[in-house]
């Protein structure tokens, strides 16, 4: 715990800097002050300018103008000029004497060196002199994620550097320049070019790769049959969800039920493990020998559990069968128990919970007519909803944002989407996704996923019903995201849960092929040309609101 008076462990500012010069506290901009007196060597910041609490900042000199910020994490040291409006994303590295210009904004793990070894052969690198020239970039520059401008080079005014690009001499102004080394792809002022080749291109590739999908959707769903039930993997324990995935795959690209499946077997299967006095479906085998195995009532959740997402894959499922749940799911939740989820250390677990019982509501409404609970629920979502986050939850320093984003997509999921109603916060939360969308631990490695990429997409595509805002930004980050994964699908096996993960979570199966698919889409869709896809999903990820929330009168 901190003391009183002390500063938290994880500050809003921090990570969304740009909200402190029009919306700070009269508490936070005297902890700001506080935090710029700390500040060594010759200062000159303007009144609104912010240097992140977690920011190592250690200069000779440093001076700051309107509006301008140092983000969370980043490392600033040297004799640095930072002109008005001008940005230093978190974990950003900016040393030596660099000058940036009015309007310049610099992505998340950029580096900026303005220094150099010698390299002459006589002695050891760490016994070389040092060179510095210093790094100049103009006004109105746009510096990439991940992009790294070394010593001696001038950035022209008006010029965009991309993400990843190693910059190593001067560019022109206008410039958009990629790569490494980085060249110039084209004039900035250009009506069309290379990004609008590398658009189209990307939009080919998508209904291409959907044309293969469509074709091999028969053979990714028989390699997981095992002559008695279906599992996730050859060779998969027994278990209910790569029975429904199974079945919206199918359902997804063929319009019909898996191969040798009848409607009336499955709805028999899907059916028999539901509890009749909670109404919920029980884990276990839907073999035929599985199937007489009775469920104890006692141990089954709807806010946790395999039961609670059997809410959403088995009723999903049945629904694309031309069915339902036999029996009404039991939702007699009350708020307090909605308050003591894990909000500040598990905002996913949370969430999830939420999904399962706005779903649970949203099956009952739909498939016996009963809302019980529905407005209570919605009630306390947009009363507990962040105004300023536009999200339920709390970040960490050990993961930033993931959980709170993992959560609000599913929360969001079942409750907002499922019924057809705007958010609450549409913009913050978009601010919030779009932050989180820069930290380049969650979309790298194990965290390149199914789940990390759908949490971030559905909320941004959500959203953009409602604002346009941070569109710019989210189209590239879902370019990036839709480049990576169309490249991924396995012939004949389909697509991994993490294909740059680790263990059964980096080999093709159901779960895993399901999910990128309706991933797929959605970024398509946000970027607009799902229509190439030929394909639109129509159960756990579908873009239509299950149903209407009933109206007075």
């Amino acid at each position: 715990m901190t003391s009183p008076g002390s500063r938290p462990a994880v500050s809003r500012l921090d990570f969304l800097p740009w909200e402190y010069a029009g919306g700070a506290s009269d508490a936070e901009r005297e902890r700001q002050a506080d935090r710029q007196r700390e500040l060594t060597g010759e200062t000159d910041l303007a009144a609104d300018a912010f240097v992140a609490e977690t920011a190592a900042v250690f200069c000779n000199v440093l001076r700051m103008g309107e509006r301008s910020y140092i983000g969370a994490h980043a490392y600033v040291t040297g004799e640095v000029t930072v002109g008005a409006d001008s940005t230093i994303n978190p974990f950003t590295v900016v040393r030596g004497k660099v000058t940036l210009g009015d309007g310049v904004r610099i992505g998340a793990h950029a580096s900026l060196l303005a220094f150099n070894h010698g390299t002459a052969p006589d002695q050891p690198i760490f016994r070389q002199p040092h060179t510095a020239r210093g790094i100049t970039v103009g006004d109105d520059v746009w510096i990439g994620s991940n992009a790294l401008i070394l010593d001696g080079v001038t950035i022209g005014p008006h010029s965009i550097i991309g993400a990843g690009a190693v910059v190593t001499k001067t560019v022109a102004p206008w410039s958009v320049v990629a790569g490494n080394p980085a060249k110039k792809l084209r004039d900035r002022r250009q009506p069309s070019g290379p990004a609008l080749v590398l658009a189209t291109d990307l939009q080919r590739l998508a209904g291409e790769f959907a044309g293969r999908a469509r074709q091999q959707v028969d053979e990714v769903v028989g390699r997981c049959w095992d002559g008695e039930r279906f599992v996730d993997q050859p060779g998969g324990e027994p278990s209910i969800r790569p029975w429904c995935d199974a079945i919206e795959l199918s359902d997804l690209l063929l319009r019909r039920t898996p191969a040798g499946h009848s409607v009336d077997d499955l709805v028999r299967r899907l059916r028999a493990r539901q509890d009749p006095s909670t109404g919920l479906v029980a884990p276990g085998d839907l073999a035929d020998a599985g199937l007489d195995n009775p469920s104890d009532a006692n141990d089954l959740s709807v806010l946790e559990g395999p039961a609670s997402y059997h809410i959403l894959c088995v009723g999903y499922a049945l629904q694309l069968l031309g069915s339902c749940f036999e029996h009404p799911i039991r939702v007699d939740v009350a708020t307090n128990q909605l308050d003591s989820l894990p909000w500040a250390r598990n905002a996913w677990s949370a969430g999830a919970a939420i999904d399962a019982l706005g779903t649970a509501i949203a099956r009952n409404l739909n498939d016996h007519g009963d809302s019980a609970q529905l407005f209570t629920l919605m009630g306390w979502l947009t009363a507990r909803a962040n105004p300023e986050t536009g999200m339920w939850g709390t970040p960490h320093p050990d993961d930033g944002w993931l959980q709170v984003v993992n959560g609000f997509y599913r929360l969001t999921r079942g409750t907002y989407a499922q019924y057809g109603l705007p958010l609450p916060y549409p913009e913050a939360a978009v601010r919030t996704l779009l932050a989180h969308s820069q930290d380049q631990r969650v979309f790298s490695g194990d965290g390149f996923n199914a789940c990390n990429v759908l949490d971030v997409i559905h909320p941004l595509w959500l959203a953009g019903k409602q604002t346009d805002f941070g569109r710019a930004e989210g189209r590239q980050w879902a370019e990036r995201m839709l480049t990576a994964i169309l490249g991924r699908w396995v012939d004949g096996a389909g697509f991994a849960f993490a294909p740059d993960g680790n263990g059964d979570r980096a080999l093709p199966g159901l779960q895993g092929t399901e999910m990128w698919l309706a991933i797929i889409w959605l970024l398509s869709d946000y970027l607009g040309f799902s229509d190439v896809l030929g394909y639109r999903p129509r159960g756990v990820h579908r873009p239509e609101p299950l149903l209407a929330v009933p109206k007075l009168g």
